[in-house]
């Protein structure tokens, strides 16, 4: 074991995540064996890996730029918000429970076994283990009980790095801030510190690095600039997200397939889009009001992506005027995807008697001849599958193999006239006799997934646009549609980099600028580590 680091921020989206994959991409290319671990993470972005547990999206995509398989062991305890005061809480993988803020803290220092596990056993698998934290390591009234800063810091002995946004101002302040909540023990811990998303001429940072380092004799080993590659980010609320608001908002020219997403309140895996964004062809904007969509001339696709709480974010849809909107576009000719919670949305009813999301009984938008159920236990899965022959305005799109992961804890069943159907635990519903609806795809494990009527589908499937050829294949239905023309959109489509391929670039940029600009031979003597 050569040692550890741990990356820690001024605030929450300071550039943790993408600058602990950035080290970890280096590590790879200079030979090491390196892993990412984040003790607790709050995220409603997750991916389930290849033995079916649960794990927060950042992890995976650190572990992609170490070139290593995602695990468990990477991120052992995941909180999925369902409400302002509580989370979803999954240890290892699995669902412990639904919990109020209270009563996980209470908790969580219980769970440091787990913690501990997971860490020793990242340990025999690697040389390096980079750390990320959450939040601030500042946060005075949550210090006590840290198991994911400063606390996880001292039970695995890492030293630290100090990240601080300057895109938000006040860099210096809350680098000597944050240090100065420290204790004399922490900021020993502390290396060095990296100013992220830096634009403009380095040299005007001066004197402000000399005089921290007179402050606290803490050094400033690297400034970051503002890097615009799309990697996957951790949350929601990232800037990734909010950059591509900003810049689908003046996407010019008629020959663009617009899509809009709806920015729903508990939104998750957001990820599932990005893959949406390599084409250059294509403008993907997020909304969250009535006028958005009513206003927007020429979308050719809206998608209802995932959701950690169904019921509540339905009524939200309705209460917001977006139902309507939605349906109005739909009437018009506008396609409609709903993803996991947002195929739930599409539906007929959707009831929790469990209360595995809060509880609560809702009517869907009655776009597909499904009615959903929830119950205690989660589907978790990686699976492929084979798409349907689907009705006429799909069909372009049958015999498609397709890839991705199921997260969910609703059941949703098939009616055909009213009577029941099947959720794919029985009979597979054959096109002519289902009043015009067919399954999106039979599963490699011989059930029927999501569902298609008319111009709307949907389907369990995460992931699902990350198989290049169904994406090429939906984008040319889209854009044939509109009328673009099908030569060059093929040519366009063909030469849009794989996606695999297209992260890996991504990757490897990440790790170009992390070279340049932060002193990675200082990084190596604070970790113990030597280069062959």
């Amino acid at each position: 074991m050569a040692g550890n680091l741990m990356i820690q921020g001024t605030m929450s989206n300071a550039g943790k995540s993408l600058l602990t994959a950035g080290i970890l991409r280096v590590l790879k290319q200079d030979g090491f064996r390196a892993a990412p671990f984040k003790s607790q993470n709050m995220a409603l972005n997750s991916y389930i890996t290849k033995d079916g547990l649960e794990m927060g999206r950042a992890q995976v995509m650190q572990a992609e730029a170490a070139g290593i398989e995602p695990s468990v062991c990477m991120n052992p305890i995941l909180l999925k918000p369902t409400s302002d005061v509580g989370s979803q809480v999954i240890v290892s993988g699995r669902v412990r429970g639904n919990y109020t803020a209270r009563e996980y803290f209470r908790m969580k220092k219980d769970l440091i076994p787990d913690i501990l596990s997971a860490y020793e056993e990242l340990k025999k698998q690697t040389d390096i283990i980079v750390i990320e934290g959450a939040g601030s390591p500042a946060e005075i009234n949550l210090k006590a009980d840290d198991i994911v800063n400063m606390g996880l810091a001292g039970l695995v002995d890492a030293p630290v790095l100090l990240v601080g946004d300057i895109d938000r101002g006040g860099v210096f302040a809350q680098l000597l801030g944050t240090v100065s909540w420290m204790d004399e023990e922490e900021r020993r811990r502390v290396k060095g510190f990296i100013i992220n998303k830096f634009r403009g001429d380095e040299k005007l940072l001066s004197p402000g690095p000399e005089m921290l380092y007179e402050r606290c004799g803490i050094p400033t080993i690297g400034v970051l600039p503002y890097l615009n590659l799309t990697i996957d980010d951790e949350d929601s609320l990232s800037e990734q997200l909010e950059d591509r608001k900003r810049t689908d908002r003046t996407a010019a020219g008629e020959d663009m397939i617009r899509i809009a997403v709806i920015r729903l309140p508990h939104l998750s895996n957001f990820t599932d889009l990005t893959p949406l964004t390599r084409y250059p062809f294509v403008s993907l904007r997020y909304v969250d009001s009535a006028a958005q969509i009513e206003r927007a001339d020429g979308i050719d696709l809206i998608v209802l992506p995932g959701t950690k709480n169904t019921i509540r974010d339905m009524e939200w849809l309705r209460d917001s005027g977006l139902e309507a909107a939605i349906r109005d576009k739909v009437s018009a000719g506008c396609r409609l995807i709903g993803i996991c919670g947002g195929y739930q949305m599409l539906g007929g009813r959707i009831t929790d008697e469990t209360g595995s999301e809060g509880g609560g009984d809702v009517r869907g938008m009655g776009l597909l001849p499904i009615t959903t159920a929830f119950t205690p236990e989660k589907r978790r899965t990686r699976i492929k599958g084979t798409v349907c022959g689907m009705p006429p305005e799909w069909r372009t799109l049958a015999g498609l193999s397709v890839d991705g992961y199921e997260i969910h804890m609703g059941e949703s069943r098939y009616h055909a006239d009213g009577a029941p159907g099947t959720d794919g635990a029985g009979s597979v519903p054959e096109m002519g006799n289902t009043g015009g609806f067919a399954p999106f795809s039979i599963l490699s494990d011989g059930r029927a997934d999501g569902c298609a009527a008319g111009r709307v589908l949907g389907t369990y499937l995460h992931g699902l646009l990350e198989t290049d050829e169904f994406t090429g294949r939906l984008l040319l239905l889209l854009g044939v549609e509109k009328g673009l023309d099908r030569n060059r959109l093929e040519k366009a489509i063909a030469d849009t980099a794989a996606y695999h391929a297209f992260k890996e670039s991504q990757y490897d940029l990440l790790a170009d600028a992390v070279r340049k600009h932060v002193d990675m031979e200082r990084i190596y003597e604070i970790i113990g580590a030597c280069k062959s």
